[in-house]
């Protein structure tokens, strides 16, 4: 298994230094290009002629720092991910992550990973909204974490890589289609971080868990989502799993759901299933989400307790 880290801070170093017409290149070619196969997966265009026309640069900024704020003003933030033990701990994630998953017998079909970890752009109030700190592991091989670096965030980073490397395992097993249903979401990320706090401890359960009450998840939340799971299409699906604040800044109908309200069911969700079936979490990473959902009917009926 190949695993690569791209160290981000010193391509921000050489953007800072960059002329301002030049920024939006040389970011491009050094930050995005490496990530180019996932890209064209997800059929994001790497660079468009139209002008102001959609492109990876412009996805990429939706949460990132864009390449025009890369300048010395925001020295201290690329300091704080220079040091090699912050990317000692970052690869050190990664790396167990997934030599965990080979240990206990999943033989991964993808051999080769790139991982980096970009400066979030704190005016996104998505990002905001999860404190400062997100990740994206959906594309087999392709590993990325967000974080507004702080003493909350850089700690948690490793926690945010351990939940993208499930999913990039889950990914190489089960086929992606455009007829996604909300329950494979709800069942991925709850895997996910379920994976991220077997691995590192409750203490960095993610905001988009930790922040739902039990009460809201018992008398609101699972109620919901109970009569969704087989919906599919993004707008209606986003809505339910990431909450109507997100929703509304992403021009899709609200559904008058909490923050993040179908990871936080996943969650629980997973935990659920674990102790009920006894498999474990490197077993229920590759099972269907149809399986599991079949498996934990009771769980949406029952009283779930928040222990901590």
């Amino acid at each position: 298994m190949n695993i690569q880290s791209l160290r981000s801070d010193q391509i921000y170093r050489k953007v800072a230094q960059a002329l301002s017409e030049e920024k939006t290149e040389l970011f491009r070619t050094e930050m995005l290009a490496p990530f180019l196969k996932k890209w064209q997966i997800q059929q994001i265009p790497f660079k468009t002629e139209a002008p102001y026309g959609f492109d990876v640069i412009v996805m990429n900024s939706i949460m990132n720092r864009s390449p025009e704020q890369i300048t010395d003003q925001i020295s201290d933030e690329i300091r704080l991910i220079s040091s090699d033990s912050f990317w000692s701990e970052c690869e050190d994630a990664v790396k167990k992550s997934l030599h965990l998953f080979t240990e206990h017998g999943v033989s991964l079909p993808v051999s080769d990973y790139l991982f980096t970890v970009q400066l979030g752009n704190p005016e996104s109030r998505a990002l905001m909204l999860s404190e400062g700190y997100s990740g994206d592991g959906g594309i087999p091989g392709y590993i990325l974490g967000t974080l507004v670096p702080n003493a909350y965030t850089l700690p948690r980073m490793k926690a945010a890589l351990a939940h993208e490397c499930n999913h990039n395992v889950r990914y190489q097993f089960i086929q992606w289609t455009t007829a996604v249903t909300l329950g494979e979401f709800i069942v991925s990320e709850g895997l996910a971080e379920s994976f991220a706090t077997f691995l590192f401890g409750e203490e960095l359960l993610g905001p988009w868990v930790a922040k739902t009450s039990v009460e809201t998840l018992n008398r609101h939340i699972k109620p919901a989502l109970k009569e969704q799971l087989q919906v599919t299409g993004f707008d209606k699906i986003m809505p339910y799993l990431y909450g109507d604040e997100i929703a509304k800044l992403q021009n899709f109908e609200p559904v008058g759901m909490p923050y993040s309200a179908g990871y936080a069911c996943g969650y629980y969700l997973i935990q659920h299933y674990l102790r009920k079936t006894g498999r474990t979490i490197f077993e229920a990473t590759i099972t269907p989400a149809n399986q599991i959902l079949e498996e934990v009917k009771g769980f949406w009926d029952e009283e779930t307790i928040i222990s901590g």
